[in-house]
């Protein structure tokens, strides 16, 4: 613990400044408006891949995955198995690549004079997603001043051949940075490791649909995972005659309490117990809702009629998630192309079943104490 795990020289990132000493630079200061730091490590990485043996970067480029396995690739029907929000936000993700394709063609378009080919067989739309999945996946934080060349979006990315070849784990801490003094990027670990196990990093404490979305890949046991329970869920469960049931929604709303409520390890989250507590005050209750906000016991009544919604909520995702398993398993048998993203999405899903069962433990155990 607290050595040096990597050093990694300045030489060796593969940054912005790099794109701009290459053929591409000169199209790059010259295209107006200005493209973004982004764009330009993507069309380098596609013309270099496109270089083949020419490029001085083909060690790099063989170690690379030929295809990624992070939502912006999976077909819808894949990207429709999986669970709220995660399906949202694959769903604007694939939007952005593909608004970032469609805006960037004539700026391909220029770099005709480079190329011997059809600039459309070289800048296709699967050479942009490969390119952007490859920046999004593996580039290391590392902050450059601004240029006059790129638009005003920040130029924070480095591409660190070797380095990305270390391992994820929830695990382990590291502490990594650019150190300005030997102009090389460096990992700590603060984590002790015992000689011929593998060493690895953590790229944050991010749950397994973070994991899925940014890196395309998921853990099991993730301490940090959880299951999401949408405003839609919550609002299944609560009395259909509330005369009351507006301004309660509109209180959760105003002070946020109906994004992020969760299923974790250790049962219900506080925020979703917090926010049913409120949505189960009866109407001599109402006026405490302060209180029901700070977590306050407000009667015997709120907190059974509570844990009993909580435990009605968990029943349902787990019949949902176990629903959607039997799904993944058909199409499993079926779609042979889809195999790997099938199986990803399905490991992310047990993962969730795991997480719920643990929770309607906890609940029934917590029932058992207040009664």
């Amino acid at each position: 613990a607290g050595e040096l795990v990597i050093s990694l020289p300045e030489k060796c990132l593969l940054t912005t400044a790099v794109v701009l000493s290459s053929s591409l630079g000169e199209y790059i200061t010259k295209w107006k408006p200005p493209v973004s730091p982004l764009l330009a490590l993507c069309a380098f990485l596609v013309a270099e891949k496109h270089a083949g043996d020419k490029s001085v970067w083909k060690p790099y480029l063989d170690v690379l995955p030929k295809t990624y396995t992070c939502p912006v690739c999976m077909e819808q029907e894949v990207v429709s198995l999986l669970p709220e929000p995660l399906r949202k936000k694959a769903q604007e993700q694939k939007a952005m690549v593909h608004e970032l394709y469609e805006s960037s063609r004539a700026f391909f378009s220029s770099l005709k004079p480079l190329f011997a080919e059809n600039i459309e067989a070289v800048f296709n739309y699967s050479a942009l997603e490969w390119a952007w999945c490859t920046v999004n996946t593996r580039t290391v934080y590392m902050k450059h001043s601004q240029r006059d060349c790129f638009s005003l979006e920040p130029d924070v990315y480095a591409l660190a051949p070797y380095l990305d070849l270390l391992n994820h784990s929830s695990n382990v801490q590291v502490k990594a940075a650019f150190n300005e003094q030997t102009r090389s990027y460096e990992i700590r670990t603060n984590t002790q490791c015992k000689k011929y196990e593998e060493v690895f990093i953590c790229y944050g404490p991010h749950d397994n649909q973070r994991l899925l979305l940014e890196y395309g890949f998921i853990t099991v046991d993730n301490p940090h995972s959880s299951v999401y329970v949408s405003s839609d869920t919550l609002l299944r469960y609560l009395p259909p005659l509330d005369n009351q049931r507006n301004a309660k929604l509109s209180i959760l709303k105003n002070h946020d309490f109906l994004e992020n409520l969760t299923f974790g390890w250790d049962g219900p989250s506080w925020r979703l117990l917090t926010a049913l507590k409120l949505l189960n005050l009866r109407e001599d209750e109402f006026t405490c809702w302060k209180r029901a906000l700070l977590g306050d016991v407000i009667s015997a009544t709120n907190e059974e009629q509570t844990l009993n919604v909580a435990e009605k909520i968990c029943c349902f995702l787990t019949e949902e998630t176990q629903q959607v398993l039997l799904q993944i398993s058909h199409l499993k048998s079926d779609k042979e192309n889809l195999k790997d993203h099938l199986a990803l999405v399905e490991a992310l899903h047990l993962e969730d079943l795991k997480i719920l069962q643990k929770s309607a433990e906890i609940l029934c155990n917590l029932k058992k104490a207040t009664t």
